[in-house]
């Protein structure tokens, strides 16, 4: 199997990419802050399930050990996501908050550079395994 073929990798390919596409949702949204009538917009959170061909990895059940421990839930759409129901729309019709956008953009980079830092390790751990550093 190609190293670049296992699961684990892939799996981190797929969440850089994911990133990369919101990075550019998000920079749109900042660029049409004064656009009359813009809605901003945002990726749905990304999931690894045995229906992505990004993420072949298989299913595995989140177990309940008590009952008072939560039961797993979460979004079950794909694509864009919805937009806060509390956000304040501007008189022109505009619905872009700076400050949001910003702070959605900083969290993405942190996020992809924890990304791109563990896909480097990967690669790292891999080539130490097979004696080429």
């Amino acid at each position: 199997m190609p190293i670049s073929q296992l699961p684990i990798l892939s799996a981190l390919r797929a969440r850089m990419q994911w990133h990369q596409e919101r990075q550019r949702v998000l920079s749109e949204n900042v660029a049409n802050a004064d656009t009359p009538n813009f809605r901003p917009r945002d990726l749905a959170p990304l999931k690894f399930d045995t229906t992505s061909a990004a993420a072949p990895m298989g299913t595995l059940a989140m177990a309940r050990t008590d009952a008072a421990h939560l039961v797993a839930g979460g979004d079950q759409g794909s694509g864009f996501a919805s937009r806060k129901a509390g956000t304040e729309t501007l008189p022109s019709g505009n619905a872009v908050s700076l400050e949001d956008e910003m702070m959605k953009v900083a969290s993405n980079q942190m996020d992809y550079q924890a990304a791109t830092m563990l896909y480097s390790r990967s690669l790292g751990l891999f080539k130490t395994a097979i004696g080429k550093r």
